[in-house]
């Protein structure tokens, strides 16, 4: 599993320099995204084919060779076999680069060579898209941003450096230019990934740039080794179960003492069920666990398991941890498997306490996994105000079949469901 680091921004934030940094603090391979298409531009210069001329374009793109090399701790470009690390950088290079990784063509091979590149690697990219269109899962995203006559000064003097000829003018309408293109490009516009940590450079130093992203990227390291753990089932075996009993019983009892619990209904001894309830405190699921004699696998929002106690009782009754507010197949998957072992799942359909009271739309998820499974729904009132000693309904109703509805009406099936869950959330006695 590759660990991917996305630096964005518009020519001048200093990409290139904090990414090179970092790559080596980090031992990350740094594959420069900018260098493969001034590598398609310099062979366009090389064989005289003009922006208009496609077909030319396209014939080249099937034979042309790009590598990237480090050698002597120094990252050197090859084209065709050529160190071409210098000529890239050239002022012809660059007047046209960015109309040429507009061409859609240029921009699908590159896209596909880059993500080939770091395939099973840990790696650093800078570019323009990186974060929103090569790799828009990557596992830390930055954005860097700065004036765009401080960007010109840099660019001029990291020019004058590589002995470059162009004036400061050149350099900054150049840069206009580019800014221009970049941001109105068909395929991978230059822009802000909405999930990217947003620097502006433009006045602090490399060093203070180097060290704010450092922070992010051991933070996000820290937190994959983490989610690793929550993701991680845990096997069931005789003393995870006496564990468990144990513990249910205490709580239980701890949860009696508290609050005057009242149930009706009760929830079938065998069989595979989705047991549905609104969701008003944090200790409703609770109430649903701990007095149901079968186990209940509740999906809870992977913000819980961060808490060290919540996290050593999720994995004791099998929660299955969720990322909210996106589309998480593998818990997915294990709430399907779950159903297919002819256990309860439990899910709030709201997705967070008070859902109904803020008028927000029930989820889907209960419904598309009842019908995909064949299994009925189980539906659950809970009402109280939670405060101590006082009462808590817990009221089961009939399971309800929605295997009438199909994958297209999830909106009826939802709405069923949860119209049963109002009715039950208004019975106390």
């Amino acid at each position: 599993m590759s660990f991917i680091v996305a630096i964005d921004g518009p020519a001048g934030t200093g990409k290139g320099t904090v990414t090179e940094i970092l790559a080596k603090k980090f031992n990350l391979l740094n594959i420069d995204t900018g260098a493969t298409y001034r590598c398609v531009t310099l062979e366009m210069l090389n064989k005289g084919i003009k922006l208009e001329e496609l077909d030319k374009i396209k014939d080249l793109l099937e034979t042309i060779q790009i590598d990237i090399k480090i050698e002597k701790g120094k990252q050197l470009v090859f084209l065709n076999g050529e160190d071409v690390t210098e000529k890239i950088r050239s002022k012809e290079v660059s007047e046209i680069v960015s109309q040429v990784s507009s061409i859609k063509e240029v921009r699908l091979k590159m896209v596909s060579l880059q993500r080939k590149m770091a395939e099973g690697k840990d790696v650093i990219m800078e570019g323009r898209d990186i974060g929103t269109y090569v790799f828009p899962t990557a596992d830390v995203k930055i954005y860097l941003d700065a004036d765009l006559e401080e960007r010109a000064k840099r660019r001029f003097t990291q020019n004058r450096e590589k002995g470059i000829n162009m004036s400061y003018i050149e350099v900054l309408e150049n840069i206009k230019r580019r800014d221009e293109n970049d941001k109105s490009k068909e395929l991978g516009a230059l822009k802000v990934a909405k999930d990217a940590d947003v620097i502006d450079t433009t006045s602090i130093s490399i060093r203070e740039v180097v060290n704010e992203i450092s922070e992010i990227i051991k933070k996000k390291k820290i937190d994959i080794k983490l989610q690793k753990k929550i993701y991680k089932p845990r096997k069931e075996n005789a003393w995870k179960k006496f564990v468990r009993k144990a513990i249910k019983t205490i709580l239980a009892g701890l949860y009696k003492i508290s609050f005057r619990v009242k149930i009706t209904g009760q929830v079938p001894s065998e069989g595979a069920y989705i047991i549905c309830s609104n969701h008003i405190n944090y200790l409703d699921a609770a109430a649903i666990v701990l007095f149901n004699k079968r186990k209940v696998n509740f999906v809870a929002k992977e913000d819980l398991f961060y808490h060290r106690i919540l996290f050593w009782l999720g994995h004791l009754f099998d929660a299955i941890p969720i990322k909210r507010d996106m589309q998480d197949i593998d818990a997915m998957k294990r709430c399907l498997k779950v159903l297919k072992n002819g256990e309860l799942l439990g899910i709030f359909p709201e997705g967070t306490r008070k859902g109904m009271e803020k008028n927000m739309k029930a989820k889907n998820g209960a419904a598309f996994m009842a019908i995909r499974s064949n299994v009925k729904v189980i539906p659950v009132g809970i009402h109280g105000t939670f405060k101590p000693f006082s009462k808590v309904y817990v009221n089961y109703g009939e399971p309800i079949d929605v295997s009438k509805y199909s994958k297209e009406q999830l909106d009826e099936a939802t709405e069923t469901i949860m119209n049963q869950i109002v009715m039950l959330t208004k019975k106390e006695d």
